[in-house]
């Protein structure tokens, strides 16, 4: 009886963790990024702009690449109201995130959250695999037009897509 209830509620948090996930097509749900300086930021406060929500890992080289390169194409087309977020969710991202930003030279800007969060907004399992980083691009009006999949997608992590969107 309780291993059912156990069960019962396992499966009716995934559905709960899906429904809030972000699908493309479909509104952008809110996120909340915390800072360094102690204070925090909702997504849906960058509404009217294109953002590049990127879920990193610190440490990650491909991550480290990619935020300098999303940094050019924000010198570049942040005027014209691109906006890239970075977001790290690896262990200790709180204390790391100053040193990926003087190491990447990122002029946008970078918080964290905790994984949990993460997990939810992608509507990933925390026992799922993932690679990171993890994109997500949002419309000027909030809506989801793209999302890596959670093992990835080559064409979605090229500077040439990064371009279309």
């Amino acid at each position: 009886m309780l291993r059912s209830l156990a069960l019962a509620a396992l499966a009716a948090g995934a559905v709960l963790q899906c429904a809030a996930a972000a699908e493309v097509g479909k509104p952008s749900p809110e996120f909340d990024i915390r800072y360094n300086d102690g204070s925090q930021k909702l997504l849906s406060s960058f509404r009217g702009k294109v953002v590049c929500l990127m879920f990193i890992h610190t440490t990650c080289p491909h991550c480290q690449h990619d935020s300098q390169v999303i940094n050019q194409l924000y010198q570049q087309y942040g005027p014209k109201g691109f906006q890239p977020l970075a977001v790290a969710w690896n262990e200790m991202a709180n204390m790391l995130v100053p040193d990926f930003i003087r190491l990447t030279n990122a002029t946008f800007p970078v918080g964290f959250a905790p994984r949990d969060d993460v997990d939810t907004y992608l509507g990933m399992s925390p026992m799922e695999r993932s690679v990171v980083p993890q994109i997500v691009w949002i419309d000027k009006k909030g809506v989801v037009r793209s999302q890596t999949p959670p093992l990835g997608d080559e064409k979605l992590l090229q500077a040439s897509f990064w371009r279309e969107q």
